[in-house]
């Protein structure tokens, strides 16, 4: 009995191209805001929601360039200015004495 030859090895493509360019990440900045905001209406409004709003100013105004994130910074300026408003708000109240916990 005769065997015929065996087919040839499969032929390969060219190799294939680079991975292209890294994505950009988002903004850290614009996280950082968000997060302070965050920590703005939890906690220290006072303290944590102008952070916000400055974190937010300076990422908006980097992201010009199309990198992503404005919707985090969009929002740690809203929550870094309703953070700011309650925190001037319980300094008024604790200022005029309406503002007291009552433990019983």
């Amino acid at each position: 009995m005769s065997y015929n030859q065996p087919p040839p090895p499969p032929e390969y493509g060219a190799p294939g191209g680079g991975y292209g360019a890294v994505p950009q990440g988002t903004n850290q900045k614009a996280i950082w805001s968000l997060v302070t905001g965050i920590l703005s209406l939890l906690c220290c409004g006072i303290l944590f929601g102008p952070v916000a709003l400055f974190l937010s100013n300076t990422a908006k105004k980097e992201m010009a360039n199309g990198q992503p994130g404005g919707g985090l910074a969009t929002a740690g300026l809203v929550l870094g200015i309703i953070g700011t408003l309650f925190g001037v708000l319980q300094i008024i109240l604790l200022a005029t004495g309406n503002f007291y916990f009552e433990v019983n």
